[in-house]
């Protein structure tokens, strides 16, 4: 196995000028594309909401488990490579990612025309659903956070439209809940989702809309994380606290964190970035699939869907999921899916590793995870020629490590 930095200094000849002219001219057209406010640019046309509902239900595989209680990000350096996509020029194309919340924060640095949410939970596809109809009911981020924790927002006193992410979290950190406009809200919800955006729920989807929207209200801004915490009881869900839970970030500290240069990156703290991704939402172009990594039909049809629309793709966030296919055997199964998909040079990996057993080179100060990138086609080469042999060559071969100050 290479050491980190003989792979470092080989992955640096592998791509050769067109890497360091990138780093050197500091992503130019990318950060134009991110600059541009979103209600000036071109939006894509619509996607009719038969052709979402259509893709959601016939791209999706069977609802699988996964152990987690998931329903915000549990990474604190998600940021950390925000400047490192700017440079490379990663933009437009198809995004495609996994997980809740951090995924918007992406595709707003990014600025894709579609991007697709693979998740082998149903339970996460059904909270995605409940995002999409959130921002079709908020215009503002001040409307998105008050239905989100069914906490009116009125009175002299609420946030405006351009309010600072403190001010936000000031404000919904202190604001009192109300009980009738959770019931109120979640009725909202549950029609748009069935009759704006035509997906069926069932009496299961409907207990799990419930739950997850439940856990916003009563936990609001200090929800967090909960490994092992997701529990399915008779049919239905509930919360349980096993361990110390604040060993991971809450949902302020997710809103408010920083890139490497101090700078925050979160879709809420820009009023910008928060109506580009409600316009792509409202446009249909957010579609969140049930399928495993390493199935047989969900990321099939997502590659067969964009080689329809003649689209690449530009990033892939993965968060440690490989980890887990590993562990299952499935690896394999999960490149060939890979290979399938359009690319370019400029198509990147986004990886969370758990500085766990071993901690990363790339590690920044005492995170958790550490956020790496690597290009795809990187990767297909070196899987052919059998580098990754478990997940730690995986992460420590020809990895692309954030760029700070």
């Amino acid at each position: 196995m290479l050491r980190p930095r003989a792979q470092a200094l080989r992955y640096l000849r592998r791509s050769g000028w067109i890497l360091a002219l990138s780093l050197l001219l500091g992503g130019v057209q990318a950060r134009q594309a991110r600059d541009v406010p979103a209600r000036g640019r071109a939006a894509d046309p619509a996607i009719p909401v038969t052709e979402f509902a259509r893709m959601v239900n016939q791209f999706s595989e069977e609802g699988g488990y996964f152990r987690s209680d998931n329903l915000v990000s549990n990474e604190t350096a998600y940021l950390f490579v925000m400047d490192t996509l700017r440079t490379l020029e990663v933009s437009g194309g198809a995004y495609l990612g996994v997980g809740p919340e951090q995924n918007f924060s992406y595709i707003a640095r990014i600025r894709p025309q579609i991007a697709f949410i693979v998740d082998i939970r149903r339970q996460a596809i059904i909270q995605h659903l409940m995002f999409k109809a959130l921002f079709h009911l908020a215009d503002t981020r001040t409307r998105f956070l008050s239905l989100l924790f069914s906490k009116p927002a009125t009175g002299p006193g609420a946030p405006g439209a351009g309010a600072s992410a403190e001010d936000l979290v000031d404000y919904f950190s202190s604001a009192a809940t109300d009980g009738e406009a959770f019931s109120r809200n979640l009725a909202r919800i549950q029609s748009a989702i069935v009759r704006d955006f035509q997906i069926h729920l069932d009496a299961r989807d409907k207990a799990g809309l419930e739950y997850v929207y439940r856990a916003f209200r009563d936990e609001n801004l200090d929800l967090r994380y909960q490994s092992g915490g997701f529990t399915v009881r008779y049919g239905g869900y509930g919360r349980r606290r096993i361990g110390p839970w604040g060993y991971f970030p809450s949902f302020r500290d997710l809103i408010l964190a920083r890139d490497l240069k101090g700078k925050l990156g979160n879709f809420l703290a820009s009023r910008g970035d928060y109506e580009f991704v409600r316009r792509l939402q409202e446009g249909n172009r957010i579609i969140p699939v049930v399928g495993d990594f390493a199935g047989g039909h969900a990321l099939s049809a997502v590659a067969a869907y964009l080689k329809t629309q003649r689209l690449t793709v530009s990033a892939f966030y993965t968060s440690n999921v490989e980890q887990y296919l590993f562990q299952n055997g499935v690896f394999r199964d999960f490149a060939e899916n890979v290979a399938r998909l359009p690319l370019s040079d400029r198509s990147v990996f986004i990886r969370a590793y758990p500085n766990q057993r071993l901690a990363h080179p790339a590690q920044v100060g005492n995170h958790r995870l550490t956020t790496l990138m690597q290009k795809i086609r990187v990767f297909l080469d070196d899987y052919r020629n059998g580098l990754y042999t478990d997940y730690w060559n995986l992460v420590s071969t020809h990895y692309i490590a954030p760029t700070g100050p």
